[in-house]
């Protein structure tokens, strides 16, 4: 008989991006997710995680507690999932220590995987503004004639707490569109807004727009996206988590617009 590989009928668990989540399941196959050429580069992205299907309640490891889906800043989201468990849970740093603390997730086995920071992007061939101060940013913020910017999230919440941080948050949000979730930059893309603001990773997945460039260093914030086991979770899923770490090297990491750990 051919053994599995370790990633064989896994359940990993991602609270999506970092956005209001929905936790999606990822099923990986039989075969090594870095040969499977219709997933997305970023190994993290909400399109590679879209692309399993939901386990029913009650399946192996731990679970997420009924009724109480995350946020990727680790706050309860919307939504009810039943309860419905996994093997390995993928969250911002404060999440993953949130649910280690609430005795879901095993603390014990948690990996930091990667760092996101928040950019801006504009339509493809438009303009790219001057962003490369926190003046500069400030000022640009002020000249764009629309934006958009998501209301939950690590992102969102970020964004909404630096225009106050500015002195500009009236000015901006008279112009703003705030979508309750989803990809600020197909808005961009369409043309229906000058700027999109979200996390590098999230511009970079839609098709049409440029990234201008993270947010300055001095005033940007970066989320670190961290792995754990769910308590009861085996061996073989063990395993995975650490394949998982192996996987994503610099260079995959920064191709998704996101940095080392």
């Amino acid at each position: 008989m051919r053994r599995r590989p370790p990633w064989s009928r896994r359940r990993v668990w991602r609270i999506t991006g970092w956005k209001t989540c929905d936790p999606k399941p990822i099923h990986a196959g039989a075969r090594s997710p870095p040969n499977d050429r219709h997933a997305h580069p970023d190994p993290l992205h909400p399109r590679r995680a879209r692309r399993g299907a939901r386990p029913a309640a009650g399946g192996r490891g731990g679970g997420l507690p009924a009724g109480d889906p995350l946020r990727s800043d680790g706050a309860p989201g919307r939504g009810d999932r039943g309860g419905e468990r996994g093997d390995i849970a993928i969250l911002t740093a404060e999440g993953i220590a949130a649910q280690a603390a609430a005795g879901v997730l095993d603390g014990a086995s948690r990996v930091d995987l990667c760092r996101s920071s928040v950019g801006v992007a504009v339509r493809a061939g438009a303009p790219h503004p001057d962003i490369s101060t926190p003046e500069a940013f400030r000022d640009a913020l002020l000249a764009a004639p629309t934006l958009a910017y998501s209301r939950a999230g690590a992102s969102g919440i970020f964004f909404a707490g630096l225009i106050e941080r500015l002195g500009i948050a009236a000015e901006v949000n008279a112009k703003a569109t705030v979508i309750p979730q989803g990809f600020t930059a197909e808005l961009t893309a369409r043309g229906e807004v000058a700027l999109a603001i979200q996390q590098v990773s999230e511009l970079m997945a839609i098709p049409g727009v440029e990234i201008v460039g993270p947010v300055p260093e001095a005033i940007n914030t970066r989320a670190v996206f961290t792995a754990a086991l769910f308590q009861g979770a085996d061996a073989r899923s063990a395993a995975l988590l650490r394949w998982l770490a192996a996987a994503l090297t610099p260079e995959l990491l920064r191709a998704g617009g996101l940095e080392p750990a």
